[in-house]
């Protein structure tokens, strides 16, 4: 099970009842990355600390009420607030701008996109494969703003963006690029929270491109605005700017590799299991969506259920294993599975490893006040 919190009111409202209720998920996450930020990099928790704090002009700049929430989180949770500051640069930190001679790691993922022609509705789904520790540190969070979208969004206790959709219909999955490049611009995780606060993809595209971005990642980014009319498209972000990625026949992919030549030209994509993992993950996802258009069966939510959980190459599977023969910093896991029916503004997510048939529904309820 994952706890649920239904927040509400000003940023700092928001943050400290996300800190008061999830302060055990905020404080596993403080665990989890000063171990992993030491034993793999030898950064210190107050290392990690000043580096994130040279971000926070950039966020100022960028999105008060950002500053407001995460305030809000130290505060309920009892912790300081650079504590909270680290954990939402944490990508910043763990997966850019590292040398040749630490120990790189990654969170990654399957990421899959449908609109129609290819089905009904809508769909965005991704594996999130992480360290299993991180699965005590999840939260599910309904957040209701005033004057935004409402949200609902899976995350790290503390750390106030990630993988989710809103009352928009707009809704994104985030993909880890491990590159040797980044700004002091905002990071990337504020930026997934900017895009869940937009209510078109227009709103959403103008809150990560220009170099706003610190680091590189794609945003696999869906709107759904009824009566078929809708997108997905991949967002490859960096300091450098941005690139779009589509198809025309209403399906996208996307793993853990730079699949931009535009981006490539800027950043060294440092992925060392580029061949042996993303891309057989990315060419297996496409041909599992391929099989089914072929036989012109129906692609809806059960479909990417049956993805999602695919075993093929196990460990380094779609559905990821931990590969007990691989270097312990790159032994990951799928920790949880979420599937966002953009048309319907309703997801099924299912904890730990995807099994198709542990699935569990929630939906966005609408706003209790205008």
């Amino acid at each position: 099970m994952i706890k649920h919190l239904k927040l509400k009111g000003t940023p700092r409202e928001i943050g400290r009842s996300h800190g008061e209720e999830g302060r055990e998920q905020v404080l596993q996450s403080l665990s989890t990355y000063e171990s992993l930020f030491y034993g793999y990099s030898k950064i210190s928790w107050k290392q990690a600390r000043e580096a994130a704090f040279t971000h926070l002009d950039a966020i100022e700049k960028y999105n008060l009420d950002f500053i407001e929430e995460m305030e809000g989180i130290a505060e309920g949770a009892g912790v300081d607030f650079e504590d909270i500051l680290a954990l939402n640069a944490r990508s910043e930190i763990a997966l850019a701008n590292y040398s040749s001679q630490s120990k790189s790691f990654s969170d990654g993922c399957t990421a899959i996109g449908i609109t129609p022609p290819l089905a009904n509705d809508t769909i965005l789904a991704q594996n999130w494969d992480w360290k299993a520790a991180q699965i005590k540190s999840l939260l599910l969070l309904d957040i209701e703003q005033e004057g935004k979208p409402s949200i609902q969004m899976v995350t790290e206790g503390g750390i106030i963006g990630k993988i989710g959709y809103n009352s928009a219909g707009v809704g994104v999955c985030l993909n880890a690029l491990l590159t040797n490049k980044k700004s002091d611009q905002v990071p990337i995780h504020l930026g997934l929270r900017s895009v869940l606060n937009s209510r078109s993809l227009h709103e959403a595209v103008s809150k990560i491109k220009d170099g706003l971005m610190a680091s590189s990642a794609n945003f696999m980014i869906g709107s759904d605005q009824g009566e078929g009319r809708a997108m997905v498209a991949n967002y490859e972000v960096s300091p450098f700017g941005i690139d779009m990625l589509t198809s025309e026949d209403g399906k996208v992919v996307h793993t853990n590799h730079i699949c931009s030549y535009r981006i490539l030209e800027k950043v060294e994509d440092r992925n060392e299991f580029k061949f042996d993992d993303s891309l057989i993950r990315k060419n297996r996802a496409e041909q599992l969506i391929h099989s089914k258009v072929h036989l012109r069966e129906t692609i809806d939510t059960d479909a990417f259920k049956v993805w999602l959980s695919d075993k093929f190459n196990a460990p380094n599977s779609i559905n990821h294993y931990e590969n007990k023969r691989a270097p312990e910093h790159r032994r990951m896991e799928t920790v949880f599975s979420i599937i966002m029916n953009l048309t319907e503004r309703s997801m099924e997510l299912c904890i730990g490893n995807a099994d198709k048939t542990k699935y569990t529904r929630y939906d966005l309820l609408a706003p209790t006040s205008a």
